[in-house]
């Protein structure tokens, strides 16, 4: 395949890494532009750590069989180190022939050609973005050893296009690094919340208890009736105390959506609040499966607020998850047949019943959030995300 090449390809490279959130999604995405522009056999990009070593290491070219046998990251010596330390370009005919090259594993394609570049963001450098293996001519990528019949080399042009793809990586890289922090910061504060309500809900359902029991243990003698009457609301507030338990442990628990993904963690989350709460709490997915993981995480954090809602302020017998794909997006729907409420009324009263966040966490990737509420009729909250 011929590379593409041009400023609609450059232009398609660089916006397909700033539309990226994620850090590993961002690597992966400057690797493989920057194989797709330059027409490389194979590309990487080492993030390096403070030890000598590389903290994350992408590459594109190499599929996961060889990669594992492979084996270990390799260190910051020889080229990468002088791309690391030095901050400079490297291009070289035969990366053999260099004095510094220290080999390679037996299980490493061979590399002849090579062309590096810092990805640094002022005078930190963040990472080494390097090519290898360029064809020559029509028989580009036809075979794993066109580049061996025709060696060919990295030019001055390339250099220059790498060194543009490079600075606007360092932006791109920076960028998510800085959400991720951000993203941290607010699950951080998240949990403060989460902390607190759960401190002001449960403490009072137990100073309740606590005082109904011991009005039921001073009516026994002489009011068994009424004591009676006491040991159920006991029994009522303990229930009331265990169901903002659990909720409460479902918020905190961290979502296991690197290893389940969305649609198993909203299927889990459905059953346990099911077998939590008096309602009956069900999931259904249609035809939905990986998401980019902001994406993700903000659909499961809009369909964990409105099961929140509709539990333990709605009061609804039963509430449904749904996550399915219409069109070119993807759409959550959470209903319940609560008591509903009217949203001008809401907002005009100040209270929020965590809107403003979903609206955020809807916009933040992309995405639209509706609102569909009725005193009597119930609510449906639907989130809709591009892509996917």
């Amino acid at each position: 395949m011929v590379p593409r090449s041009g400023l609609a390809a450059i232009s398609a490279a660089l916006l397909a890494m700033n539309r990226q959130l994620e850090v590993r999604d961002v690597l992966q995405t400057i690797v493989a532009s920057a194989r797709d522009l330059l027409g490389a056999e194979y590309a990487a990009l080492g993030v390096p750590d403070d030890q000598g070593g590389f903290a994350q290491f992408v590459v594109a070219g190499v599929d996961e069989d060889k990669w594992e046998e492979i084996g270990p990251l390799p260190r910051q010596h020889g080229i990468l180190a002088a791309m690391l330390h030095e901050a400079t370009p490297q291009r070289l005919a035969d990366v053999r022939k260099d004095p510094r090259f220290g080999g390679w594993p037996a299980a490493h394609p061979v590399l002849a050609d090579f062309l590096g570049m810092p990805i640094a963001d002022g005078e930190q450098v963040l990472g080494a973005l390097f090519l290898a293996n360029k064809p020559c001519g029509p028989q580009a990528r036809t075979g794993r050893r066109a580049w061996q019949e025709r060696p060919c080399a990295f030019t001055e042009d390339d250099e220059d296009l790498l060194r543009l793809l490079a600075q606007h990586a360092a932006i791109a890289l920076t960028n998510a690094r800085l959400y991720e922090r951000s993203r941290e910061l607010t699950i951080a504060e998240e949990r403060t919340r989460i902390g607190h309500e759960l401190h002001d809900a449960v403490a009072q359902k137990l100073f309740s208890l606590r005082l109904t029991a011991q009005a039921a243990t001073a009516l026994i003698d002489r009011d068994p009736a009424r004591a009676k009457a006491e040991l159920a609301e006991v029994a009522r507030l303990s229930a009331e105390a265990a169901d903002e338990l659990r909720a409460a442990v479902v918020e905190l628990r961290p979502a296991a959506l690197d290893e389940d993904g969305l649609v198993a963690t909203l299927r889990t989350q459905a059953q346990v609040l099911d077998r939590a709460h008096s309602a009956h709490v069900d999931f259904v997915c249609e035809g939905v499966r990986a998401l980019p993981s902001a994406q993700e995480e903000a659909l499961l954090r809009v369909a964990q607020e409105a099961l929140h809602n509709a539990l333990r302020h709605a009061g609804a017998e039963h509430v449904r998850v749904t996550l399915a794909r219409r069109g070119p997006s993807v759409v959550l729907t959470v209903t319940d047949d609560g008591t509903g409420f009217d949203p001008g009324a809401v907002r005009s009263a100040g209270r929020h019943l965590g809107l403003v966040s979903m609206r955020d966490r809807a916009a933040g990737v992309g995405g639209t959030l509706t609102v569909h509420s009725e005193p009597g009729k119930g609510t449906v909250v639907a989130m809709e995300v591009p892509g996917g």
